[in-house]
């Protein structure tokens, strides 16, 4: 099991105001003070303050850079939505209500790319090991259509800079709730890229994708890894599911760096999902991941936010923890919320916050050599994917 402590790498954090720009508007989940909560509490936390942090202004991407993950027409469409926005375009997602029309549209998005960039070429250029993007993890956006509250692909882009500046092999790995199928859709095709997402199940969440049978395209059979949980699976069947498919494809595809997306509305008490995990769970699994780079890459890491809509008393602890453990901080879900935090909680929203970082959970979890339950159905859904691609990376599908 991994550890809460570990040695405090450079660790970029990318955080400025000017990302609160990426605005649906006020009756829209997607609500921008999410992220400028998460920048609070680490703050309040001490966190971007540790010795080992250096917190960066996102750029706004170039289109150039926009084009390595999505078509020039469709960068032209955001444009002019962004410039007009009661120019609807439906038939690429956007002036949707998912994905309503705004002013600067364009440049809101891009930033976020911006960010992801900025944290990819300071991972290939060594200024950090770790490198952190909550308001990033786009990950619905596919190359010429946007699509679940996502413009552009900021996690494909990150994904596709550090393949242009040389690094070999990328494993991608997706947490949130709902299937990364804009990212594995860019890489459907690349065997330099394996994608791996763990989601609710499509049969009662958007984007009704991710089966285990969605395995990659002809060039890249394999690579594209989906794990479609049981709706309400909860805690213990997630962990075991996580430890039942990703530390053993992570071994065989011996990645040069991990890029993770870590969208948090698969809470108990997020408003869109069904999931019911803990912060405490999704904090297991950002450790789970740090310590896989740290055995496969050299650390080297990049994580990202993406879904959360419960932004009052998840969206900032879960975010908050995963930079304290991109940054190696002692801060855990056993630790006290700050009570600054707290306090200003109080007078912005008249609610008392959490207590402590976490919410107290029960992490225990089953090994998969346990034991195989054929009645169980998370079991069933692990078993669907392991055969559907351990025998393509070598792997036995019963005892790997």
């Amino acid at each position: 099991m991994p550890t809460h402590s570990a040695p405090a790498l450079p660790t970029q954090v990318v955080w400025n105001e000017s990302m609160l720009a990426y605005n649906f508007g006020g009756h829209h989940p997607m609500n921008p003070e999410r992220l400028a909560l998460t920048a609070r509490l680490a703050r309040d936390a001490g966190l971007l303050e540790l010795p080992s942090v250096t917190v960066v202004e996102p750029i706004v991407a170039e289109d150039g850079e926009l084009a390595a993950v999505h078509s020039a027409e469709y960068i032209a469409a955001v444009r002019e939505v962004s410039a007009n926005p009661g120019d609807a375009r439906p038939e690429l997602g956007l002036c949707t209500d998912d994905n309503p029309g705004f002013p600067g549209m364009h440049e809101a998005s891009a930033r976020l790319v911006g960010g992801s960039l900025l944290a990819a070429d300071s991972i290939v250029s060594g200024e950090a090991v770790h490198a952190v993007n909550f308001g990033g993890g786009m990950h619905h956006a596919a190359r010429a259509k946007a699509s679940g509250f996502c413009i552009y692909n900021d996690a494909a882009a990150a994904v596709q800079r550090l393949l242009d500046r040389g690094v070999q092999r990328v494993l991608y790995i997706d947490v949130d709730a709902h299937h990364g199928d804009g990212t594995e859709s860019i890489f459907w095709d690349d065997s330099r890229v394996l994608t791996i997402s763990l989601h609710e199940t499509g049969m009662s969440l958007f984007p009704g994708t991710g089966f285990a049978s969605e395995t990659g395209g002809s060039r890249a059979e394999g690579y594209a890894v989906n794990v479609a949980l049981p709706t309400v699976a909860g805690d213990s069947a997630v962990l075991r599911a996580f430890h039942a498919i990703v530390p053993q494809l992570a071994g065989v595809f011996a990645p040069d760096v991990i890029v993770s997306q870590h969208g948090c509305d698969s809470h108990v008490t997020d408003p869109l999902t069904n999931l019911r995990l803990s912060v405490d769970a999704q904090h297991a699994m950002m450790l789970a991941v740090r310590d896989l780079a740290a055995e496969f890459c050299g650390g080297r890491w990049i994580s990202t936010g993406g879904g959360g809509y419960n932004l009052t008393s998840v969206v900032p602890r879960s975010w908050a923890l995963l930079i304290a453990v991109a940054a190696g901080a002692p801060l855990n879900p056993k630790s006290p919320v700050p009570p600054a935090w707290r306090d200003y909680m109080h007078s912005r929203f008249g609610s008392d916050a959490p207590l402590l970082m976490g919410d107290g959970a029960d992490l225990w979890w089953r090994s998969w050599e346990v034991g195989y339950d054929p009645n169980d159905d998370l079991d069933r859904t692990v078993m669907a994917t392991r055969k559907a691609v351990f025998p393509l990376h070598g792997l036995d599908p019963w005892f790997d």
